[in-house]
């Protein structure tokens, strides 16, 4: 409040009113002229009191502000610091506060939608509800302590093992259909496979429907990947043009096609393209050992260049992969709807998932100590049964809740927009 008195020249302001002022330097210049937005604590995103410049768009009317700012004793705020001051202060849990980061980076609607249901505290409920159930487990756990000479009833050994059987169920389900779906929240890698001259730079520059890619009929035009976005259906997706894959002896020629092998590694799914007119040889061998290499980790769509032209390609693997007939003379519809089939499928927002490898480690650390929890139980080690349960309710409170240090909190918040 000090700081916009002295750059506005105005002693009083009315929270939460809009007020129209001139703003000044140090040098008495009138910089701009601004709304200024008073919020009185704890009615403000912190909970402290913040006053608000809504100045003029550019880069240097914002520029003049802030260093009137910092020269009255502001100081510039960390990258993500109000988010940060928001959490410690109880305005929001962690939950909300990586939703909103990952809500500004969303490359989906669908991805929108999941993300602002977490900021209105979907994960958040979620998160309670697991917790009170491990406490109520452990509640039964920690009586029969106090009354070790009894021996735990069967039908509450029932009952305590079926509960967190359907703990352990739904953990394990939020985190496969998380890991699974990572490409919603961050977008969706789609890399380019196939051997020289088959075709992956015609089909970039088709679905990009312009020539992005340099197209020559000499083998090996493609050195390095190129990466471009596009949208398909409601996703931002990335496509990698890669360099073709064959034995090289060209050394420039063997690291692009070693950073092909990697931004396969990098992708959610893989085109593999093949020349439907040519017999297949040992290039496209070496295709098709990395397509079934990486077909567990990886969606694969297999796609023939040159269906305009007799078909001389067969391949019994292949074929396991319905493969798509298409010419990059004519278009690729039929690929880019396979792809949006895909997402669509991959997209379904209505499931909750994990956004943020923060609370997929706290998961897989909670579900850790109830899969050893289960043996303990059978053998009647109940002290080290309740020590268990604990530390997976503290993994599992830890998604909403700060227990780390200072230091944890900066490092967590250091991955948010510059002030954010």
């Amino acid at each position: 409040m000090a700081i916009a008195q002295k750059i506005t020249k105005k002693s009083t302001f009315t929270p939460r009113y809009a007020t129209l002022c001139k703003l000044y330097n140090q040098e008495n210049h009138m910089i701009d002229e601004a709304i200024v937005l008073y919020f009185k604590a704890p009615y403000s995103f912190t909970c402290e009191d913040v006053v608000e410049f809504q100045c003029h768009g550019g880069f240097m009317s914002s520029s003049l502000v802030i260093e009137s700012c910092l020269e009255e004793g502001a100081r510039a705020a960390s990258p993500g610091e109000f988010t940060k001051r928001a959490v410690i202060n109880g305005r929001i849990d962690l939950t909300r506060a990586e939703a909103a980061a990952k809500l500004i980076e969303s490359k989906s609607i669908d991805a929108a939608k999941m993300l602002t249901r977490q900021l209105d505290g979907e994960l958040q409920t979620f998160v309670d509800n697991l917790r009170d159930q491990l406490i109520e487990i452990l509640a039964f756990i920690e009586v029969n302590i106090d009354y070790a000479e009894e021996d735990l009833p069967l039908d509450l050994q029932r009952q305590i093992k079926h509960k967190l059987q359907s703990i352990q169920q739904l953990l394990e389900n939020t985190l496969e259909s998380s890991k699974s779906r990572e490409g919603l929240i961050d977008g969706f890698k789609v890399s380019l496979i196939g051997k020289p001259n088959v075709g992956k730079s015609s089909l970039l520059n088709k679905l990009l429907k312009y020539d992005r890619a340099i197209i020559s009929d000499i083998a090996g035009t493609t050195r390095d990947t190129i990466e471009e976005s596009l949208k398909i259906g409601t996703h931002l997706v990335k496509f990698v043009d890669t360099a073709g894959i064959r034995e090289a002896d060209e050394r420039i020629e063997k690291i692009g096609i070693e950073r092909s092998i990697e931004a396969i590694e990098s992708s959610d799914i893989v085109i593999a393209l093949f020349d439907a007119s040519s017999v297949k040889d040992s290039n496209d061998k070496k295709i098709i050992e990395l397509i079934q290499r990486y077909k567990t980790d990886k969606e694969i769509i297999v796609a023939l260049n040159k269906s305009d032209l007799k078909r001389e390609f067969k391949d019994s693997t292949i074929e396991t992969y319905q493969p798509i007939l298409f010419s990059c003379k004519e278009n690729a519809d039929s690929i880019v709807e396979a792809l949006r089939q895909y997402l669509d499928q991959k997209s379904s927002a209505n499931d909750l998932i994990l956004i943020s490898k923060r609370q997929i480690d706290e998961v897989t650390k909670a579900l850790a100590h109830i899969d050893e929890s289960f043996i303990l139980l059978d053998d009647g080690e109940l002290e080290l049964f309740a020590y268990n349960i604990n530390e997976a309710i503290f993994h599992i409170a830890s998604i909403t809740k700060v227990f780390e240090r200072d230091e944890i909190l900066d490092k967590m918040f250091g991955s948010f927009c510059l002030g954010k």
